[in-house]
C-alpha cells in the first residue's frame, strides 16, 4: 500500500477517532458540570438553612444578654441581626433557583416560621425588660417556650440539611458515575488513536518533520536570543516545514527591523530628554552669555553631526551678531545683515545650496557648503537665528527633524525674548530714561554699601553741575535742554569709562562714584572732564547752542572724612565752585583749581 494512501486512510481514522473522543469529552465535561452544581446546590442551601439557624442563636444571645446586663451594644446588635434574618428569609424565596425540591422548600418555609416564632418571643422579652419587669423578661428569654421554639428551630434545619444530603448525594453519584465512564471512553479512544498515528506516520514525522526541525532547533533558540546575525538556510519544499522556514526568515527579517526601530525610538527619546534638559536651563539663564553656552552644550548632543552658531538680532533688526557656536563650523560669517539670510526673510527653516538646486545664503562665505538657517521667534517678532552647518557629509534631514527644530528655535527665542525683556526693565528699573546713566536710587544703594567706619577702601565723589542750563531752556526749549544733559552725559561716561560709574543726581546735576581712587585722581578726572566739555562745540537743529561748561565738587573717602558724609561734602565743593564763578573744580578738603589749572586755597 502506497505511503499517500496510508497516511489518507490513517487520517481519516483518526479523526473519526478524534471526533467520538471529542464527543466523549464533551459528555464527561458535561457529567463534570452537572456534578459540580449538585455540589454548588447542595453547599448554597446547607449553607442557607445553617445560616437561618446560626442567625436565630445569635439573636437569642443578643436579646439574653440585653435583659442580664442591660447594655444598649446588645439591643443594638439583636436588631441588626433581626434585619439580617429578614434578608435570609428573602434569600429562601430563591431557593428553588438552587435545585430545592417541594419538599426542601416546605421545611424551609416551617425554618422560617420557628425564626419568627422565637423572634416574637424574644421581641417580647425585649419589650418586658424596657417596661421594667425583668423578671418576667427573663422568664420568656430563658423559659421553657424559648427553649421549646429554640430546639424545633434546629431540628428542622437538621432536617433540611439531611433531605438536602439525600437529594443531592443521589444526583452527585449519578453524574460522577457517568463522567468516569465517558472520561474512560474518551481515554481508550485517544489511546487508539495516539497508537495508530505514531505506528502509520514514523517514518514521515522521522524523515519529514524530526530531522529539518532538529537542524533550525539553533537558529531558533538564537533567534530566540536576539541573535539576529544567524543566518538561515533556504528550504524549497512545498510543506509545512517549508512554510516553517519561510516563517523564521520573516521572523528574523522583523526581528532585525524591531531593533532598528527600537535604536531610533531610544535615539528619539533621548533627543527629547536632551531637549528637555536643555529647555529647563533655557528658562534658568539669566544673560545672553549663560544661554550662548547652554545652546552651545546641549546642541552637538541634539544633533551630534552638526556644527552651528546662535546670532542675535540688534537692537534696529538689522545686524546679526554671533554669541554662541559648537563644533567649529567654518562657512558662516561671525556678523551679517539680516537680509543676508534667506531663512529670515522667509521666516522659516532653510537649506541653503541642497544638491545645489536652492539658493545659498549670502552670509555663507563658501557658497557651494549646505548650510541650514533656522529662524528665532518669540510673540511674531523675528529676534534671531540659528545655523547648522553639515560634517562629515551628513545630509539635513529637515522634514524628520522640522518639529525638534521648530521646538528649539521657539524655546530659544522665547529664552532671548525673555533676557531682553529682563534687560530693558531692568535698564527702565536702574537707569535714567533720559541720559541712559544710573539713576539717583542706584546712587543710595552704592553708597549705603560703603564701609561706614573710617578703615574702607579709597572711593572718591564728583558732584557735576552744568552751569546756567536754565538759559538752554529759556533760548532755545526744553528740546535744546535736554540735548545738553544727553551731551555731557555722554562725555561724562566716555571719560570716567572703567574707572568709576555714572550718576543722574537730579535734574542737571550728576554724580560720578570712583572706587578705589584717591583726591587726586578724582581732581585729575574732574579737571579732564570739565575741559572735553568745555572744548567741545555743541548744536542743536542747525542752531550753534554755545559753549557749556560744568562745574565740579570733588570729595574722597576716608581722607577728608566718612563715606556717610561724602555726598554731602562733594556737594558743599560744587557749591563753592558755583559760588566763585563756576567752571571749576573744588576739593572737598579745601583746594580748588581755577579755569585755567592755577591752584588755590579755599576757606
Amino acid at each position: 500500500m502506497r505511503i499517500n494512501a496510508i497516511t489518507n486512510w490513517a487520517y481519516g481514522i483518526t479523526v473519526l477517532l478524534t471526533g467520538l473522543s471529542g464527543a466523549a469529552f464533551i459528555l464527561s465535561t458535561d457529567s463534570a458540570i452537572k456534578e459540580r452544581q449538585a455540589v454548588e446546590q447542595h453547599l448554597a442551601l446547607d449553607t442557607l438553612g445553617e445560616e437561618l439557624a446560626l442567625g436565630a442563636e445569635m439573636r437569642s444571645d443578643e436579646a439574653r444578654l440585653y435583659v442580664m446586663r442591660g447594655d444598649e451594644r446588645h439591643l443594638d446588635a439583636f436588631h441588626r441581626a433581626e434585619e439580617e434574618e429578614r434578608r435570609r428569609e428573602e434569600a429562601v424565596k430563591t431557593a428553588p433557583n438552587f435545585g430545592a425540591s417541594a419538599g426542601e422548600m416546605a421545611v424551609l418555609q416551617e425554618i422560617v416560621r420557628d425564626a419568627e416564632a422565637l423572634d416574637r418571643v424574644e421581641v417580647a422579652g425585649i419589650a418586658a425588660y424596657q417596661e421594667g419587669d425583668r423578671v418576667g423578661a427573663q422568664e420568656k428569654l430563658f423559659g421553657p417556650e424559648h427553649e421549646r421554639l429554640q430546639t424545633a428551630l434546629l431540628d428542622t434545619v437538621a432536617r433540611f440539611r439531611d433531605l438536602t444530603d439525600v437529594r443531592t448525594g443521589a444526583a452527585l453519584n449519578d453524574a460522577q458515575a457517568r463522567s468516569d465512564w465517558f472520561a474512560v471512553a474518551a481515554k481508550t479512544m485517544l489511546g487508539i488513536t495516539a497508537a495508530l498515528f505514531l505506528s502509520v506516520l514514523y517514518f514521515i514525522l522521522k524523515r519529514r518533520v524530526a530531522m529539518p526541525l532538529s537542524r533550525m532547533s539553533g537558529i531558533v533558540t538564537r533567534l530566540a536570543e536576539q541573535d539576529y546575525a544567524v543566518e538561515v538556510p533556504v528550504d524549497r519544499r512545498r510543506d509545512e516545514i517549508g512554510e516553517m522556514n519561510q516563517a523564521i526568515h520573516i521572523f528574523r527579517e522583523n526581528g532585525i527591523e524591531r531593533d532598528r526601530l527600537d535604536a531610533e525610538r531610544r535615539q528619539d527619546q533621548q533627543t527629547k530628554d536632551l531637549i528637555l534638559q536643555m529647555m529647563h536651563r533655557l528658562q534658568a539663564c539669566q544673560s545672553q552669555d549663560e544661554l550662548a553656552e547652554v545652546v552651545a552644550r546641549f546642541a552637538p548632543q541634539i544633533f551630534p553631526n552638526l556644527a552651528g552658531h546662535l546670532y542675535v538680532l540688534n537692537d534696529s533688526r538689522t545686524l546679526l551678531t554671533r554669541v554662541g557656536t559648537w563644533l567649529d563650523p567654518q562657512h558662516s560669517a561671525p556678523s551679517f545683515p539680516s537680509s543676508a539670510c534667506w531663512g529670515l526673510r522667509r521666516g522659516r527653516p532653510h537649506v541653503s545650496n541642497r544638491g545645489k538646486s536652492d539658493i545659498a545664503c549670502q552670509h555663507l562665505e563658501d557658497h557651494g557648503a549646505v548650510g541650514l538657517c533656522v529662524p528665532l521667534t518669540a510673540q511674531g517678532d523675528t529676534i534671531g537665528l540659528l545655523y547648522f552647518e553639515e560634517q562629515a557629509q551628513e545630509e539635513f534631514t529637515v522634514e524628520t527633524s522640522r518639529l525638534y527644530l521648530e521646538l528649539i528655535a521657539e524655546n530659544i527665542g522665547l529664552a532671548v525674548a525673555n533676557l531682553q525683556l529682563r534687560e530693558k526693565l531692568t535698564n527702565l528699573a536702574v537707569r535714567d530714561a533720559l541720559t541712559g546713566l544710573l539713576n539717583r536710587r542706584c546712587l543710595d544703594e552704592a553708597l549705603n554699601r560703603q564701609p561706614r567706619g573710617q578703615g574702607g577702601k579709597p572711593l572718591t565723589c564728583l558732584m557735576v553741575d552744568i552751569d546756567h542750563f536754565k538759559r538752554f531752556n529759556d533760548e532755545f526749549g526744553h528740546d535744546a535742554g535736554d540735548v545738553v544733559m544727553q551731551y555731557v552725559a555722554q562725555i561724562i561716561v566716555d571719560t570716567v569709562a572703567d574707572a568709576g560709574n555714572a550718576y543722574r543726581f537730579g535734574g542737571e546735576e550728576f554724580t560720578v562714584l570712583l572706587p578705589e581712587a584717591g583726591e587726586a585722581a578724582g581732581f585729575e578726572l574732574a579737571e579732564r572732564l570739565r575741559t572735553r566739555i568745555g572744548t567741545t562745540p555743541l548744536t542743536h537743529r542747525g542752531r550753534i547752542l554755545g559753549a557749556v561748561s560744568v562745574s565740579v565738587g570733588v570729595a574722597s573717602a576716608p581722607d577728608d572724612g566718612p563715606a556717610a558724609t561724602l555726598l554731602t561734602r562733594a556737594d558743599a565743593a560744587l557749591l563753592d565752585a558755583k559760588r566763585q564763578g563756576r567752571n571749576r573744580t573744588v576739593l572737598a578738603s579745601g583746594l580748588a583749581l581755577g579755569e585755567c589749572g592755577e591752584r588755590r586755597s579755599h576757606a
